[in-house]
This record gives C-alpha cells, structure tokens and sequence, in this order.
C-alpha cells in the first residue's frame, strides 16, 4: 500500500451553527480542520496509508485533536506531543452575496513553537511514498521554515515525491516573506498546487484575460501561469483549481494539470456550496492519490475535481467521500439522485 506524510498545523474550529453571523445565538460547533490534515483525512478515505505529523499539546483538547484523525484511520505516531495551545480559527460561513469570515487565534501554538529536534523525519519518512505540505505551515513562524526545508531535504534523499500547495495566507505573513520562503522550498517540490490567487500573491505570476469575480476564466492565461511556474523550479507537474465565484453560496469550479508538455482541463461543475473550506486540500488530496496510482493525466485532474466538488457538499474541514463516489462524479452522474 502506498504511503503518504503530510505536516501541517491540526486546528480547533469554532464556528456558529448553519449559517448564522458570530454569536447571533450563544452555541458553537467545535471540530477540528487544517490544510494538510484534511489532505490525510481524504487520503486515508481513498484506502492509502495516511500518516500525518503535528504538535499537540498533552491536554485533552489536543488528545481530541488526535482522535479527531485517527476516527479515519489516519496514522498519528509521528505527531510531538508537547507545547501549551491547539491553535483556533473561527469560520463564519458565508452565504449569498455574504463572503465568509476566517479569524486565526493561533499564535504560540504548539507547533508555531516547534523545534527542528521535535521531528525526526529519517524516521517518519521510512517507507513513505510521497509527502505532502503547504505554504500555511511555514507562514506559522517561529523554525517552521527550516523545519519544513529540513522535511524536503530528507525526502528527496529517500526518494520520496514532494507536492506542495502555495495556500498564500496574507493573515500569516507578508507577500515579500512567503515569496522569500517557499523560493527555498519549491527548489525540492515535484508538484505544484495553485490558484489564480497564490500564484500571483507568492510569485507575481498572473493570468492574463481572467476575472475570477466576473466569472471570466481564460485557459490560456493559466496555462501560462503553469508554464512559468514550472520552468521556473522545475516541476513535474502544476496543477491549477480554477474557481469562478458567483456569491458565497454559487461558484463554478474546474482544474488544469500540466506535466511539461501537455495540459489537462477537467470539466466544470457548478456548485451550491453547504461548506468551502477544505474545497482546495480535497483537490490536493484528489491529485495525491491519481498520481500516486499512475492514472493518466486527464483521469487525474478529472478525479481531483470530483473529489473537490463533492467537498463543498460536506459540512467541516474533513472530505467524507470514498474512491467510488468521487469515481461515479468524475464519470458523469451528477444529478444527486437519492441512492436507493
């Protein structure tokens, strides 16, 4: 069975029930989400051996974190047990013309704390396949820069494929800082994961004749985009979502793969969305495992996107689908039918 590591920060999530503004009533749900934890969750769901490495804090709030992924059957022996917080954000989910509403409460965070002996990457990288991190986790400050280039470096020497997803987060750091940073680290990455945002936000790499308010996409601008992106680091492939936003509640969503020569487009789906966030990790997780698999290049964009589109259906960060159900979407039948 193939094996995937993914790192990251695993959050407590805070958000008002439905779609209700902050504290419009005084009840909360609490579950637990972050970029490569989500990754982990979707991966385990599609049958492979997910690992997935963190900090948490010895309390029973970060012994529920924990739990939260091995419910999964996501593999947390390599997470430090350690470090005084579980970081928190708090989602307001949007609706209409109403954008959603994202506040970090994740300073001091046991894994914004870390130290580069917390993680002994020989180790958990034994037997691993592919690894899997994102431009959140070194945006948490403190030695996650170095910790995340350390994880790279020992990758590569094992063999293992590195994707990375840019996930550009102005709320973490400046534009100048992430560009600096994810320079160092895309130098060691063999699959890129952008968007029309993080591209131009980390990199200043833009897609001409595109609108993504108004709805406009143009294919050749991203192809572009993933050009530059590629002869620029090297990457085997870049994979680019492609997201029309109609309101909060109506986007329009696709994707591109370029393997350095040919581009894939998948299909485009229109969605009703019950719950975004997580919409990008399930794409990566979609491209993780078609990859890993060996489909070829337009059977991968095309399950990566099923995947994604069948997150925006799902409330919470974690996408609770199985190969089947992302298959059956990718082939076609989107109708919605009751399943009898």
């Amino acid at each position: 069975m193939k094996r995937v590591v993914t790192f990251g920060e695993l959050m407590l999530r805070l958000a008002p029930n439905g779609y209700y503004r902050f504290f419009q009533n005084d009840q909360m749900q609490a579950t637990f989400g972050g970029g490569e934890a989500n990754v982990a969750v979707s991966l385990a769901n599609f049958g492979l051996d997910s690992a997935y490495v963190t900090k948490l804090p010895k309390h029973a709030i970060g012994q529920a974190a924990v739990d939260s992924l091995r419910y999964f059957g996501v593999d947390t022996k390599s997470i430090v047990r350690g470090g005084d917080r579980v970081g928190i954000y708090f989602l307001e989910k949007g609706a209409s013309q109403r954008g959603s509403v994202c506040i970090y409460d994740r300073a001091h965070s046991a894994i914004a704390e870390s130290a580069p002996s917390d993680f002994d990457w020989d180790s958990i990288f034994d037997g691993a396949d592919w690894f899997h991190f994102t431009g959140i986790t070194p945006a948490l400050g403190g030695a996650l820069v170095d910790i995340c280039v350390e994880a790279c470096k020992k990758a590569k020497e094992k063999g293992v494929k590195i994707s990375c997803d840019l996930n550009y987060r102005g709320k973490l750091w400046t534009r100048a800082e992430a560009r600096e940073a994810m320079t160092r680290l895309c130098e060691y990455v063999d699959v890129c994961i952008s968007n029309e945002e993080d591209a131009k936000d980390v990199f200043g790499i833009e897609a001409e004749n595109t609108d993504i308010y108004g709805g406009k996409l143009d294919h050749n601008g991203y192809k572009s985009v993933a050009k530059q992106l590629a002869d620029k680091f090297g990457f085997e492939k870049v994979a680019i979502t492609l997201r029309s936003s109609i309101s909060a509640s109506d986007n329009d969503w696709a994707g591109m793969l370029y393997d350095g020569s040919e581009y894939y487009f998948s299909r485009s789906y229109h969605l009703h969305i019950v719950d975004r966030v997580g919409g990008g990790d399930s794409f990566g997780a979609g491209l993780i495992y078609s990859l890993i698999n060996e489909k070829d290049g337009q059977s991968a964009i095309e399950f990566a996107v099923a995947a994604s589109a069948l997150k925006h259906s799902v409330e919470g960060d974690y996408n609770r689908v199985s190969v089947s159900e992302v298959e059956k979407l990718a082939l076609g039948d989107g109708s919605g039918r009751v399943q009898r």
